[in-house]
């Protein structure tokens, strides 16, 4: 089964320094038809300006991934980490029993990341963050693999997260095709970032996204395009194409 998502009909906050567009119930975006798809809560697209960001704040029992689209993403935490992240690059944070952080854009050109949040599948787990900087080079034409389960010893994904995930990031050049397997019992939700793209006849554009459930699809790029996809185990909800 597969659903459109337009990017018209995604929530909005808009505050000047940041634009955001909310793939999910967020802020001050609430639809209660529209809250979470299966362990994914949160899916932002985030715009922030040069020289502004979000203050130090506090999460919990949560798994973070932000996903780094263009420009740069400084991140600041109370377990004393500090890094900046650039375009392809992804930053995990276990919140676990709770941690602070910051995140900001301190260079001259507009940052713009997707911020996830995905359900732990347990509470009071202790707090972890990593950054990885994975190769372009790595990711066109082909699915690169972000993030996985910690329990999942197959995967080449170097991000560790405590859900049955797997998340993937691939830059498709103009009619390249690529399949994407999803199996009985599992569901995924893809974003085009960038670009345009058709999965299975249907069109995406940038911010676009399509949720697949229990369906092998095909995606191919009708322009050069930016894909981030999270797979995810079946929940019921999703399966009646509810949420």
């Amino acid at each position: 089964m597969l659903r459109a998502v337009a990017s018209g009909s995604l929530g909005r906050g808009e505050h000047g320094w940041l634009d955001s567009h909310f793939h999910f119930s967020f802020a001050e975006y609430y639809n209660p038809e529209n809250i979470n798809f299966g362990v994914l809560r949160v899916l932002n697209d985030d715009i922030v300006l040069p020289g502004t960001g979000f203050d130090t704040h506090p999460h919990q029992n949560m798994e973070i991934i932000s996903y780094v689209i263009e420009g740069a993403l400084s991140h600041a935490d109370s377990m004393g980490n500090e890094q900046t992240l650039t375009r392809g690059q992804v930053q995990y944070m276990s919140a676990g029993t709770g941690v602070l952080h910051s995140e900001y854009n301190h260079g001259t050109v507009p940052l713009r990341f997707l911020q996830i949040w995905i359900f732990a599948d347990a509470n009071e787990y202790p707090p972890q963050y990593g950054g990885q900087r994975f190769r372009w080079e790595d990711r066109i034409d082909t699915w690169l693999p972000l993030a996985t389960g910690t329990d999942n010893q197959d995967s080449a994904a170097p991000i560790k997260v405590h859900q049955d995930i797997n998340a993937y990031a691939s830059y498709l050049t103009t009619d390249t095709s690529l399949p994407f397997a999803v199996a009985k019992g599992r569901q995924a939700y893809l974003v085009v970032a960038e670009g345009k793209a058709r999965v299975d006849g249907i069109g995406l554009h940038a911010r676009d996204a399509i949720e697949i459930t229990e369906q092998d699809v095909t995606v191919t790029a009708e322009e050069d395009a930016h894909i981030v996809v999270i797979e995810m185990p079946l929940d019921e909800q999703s399966a009646q194409g509810n949420h």
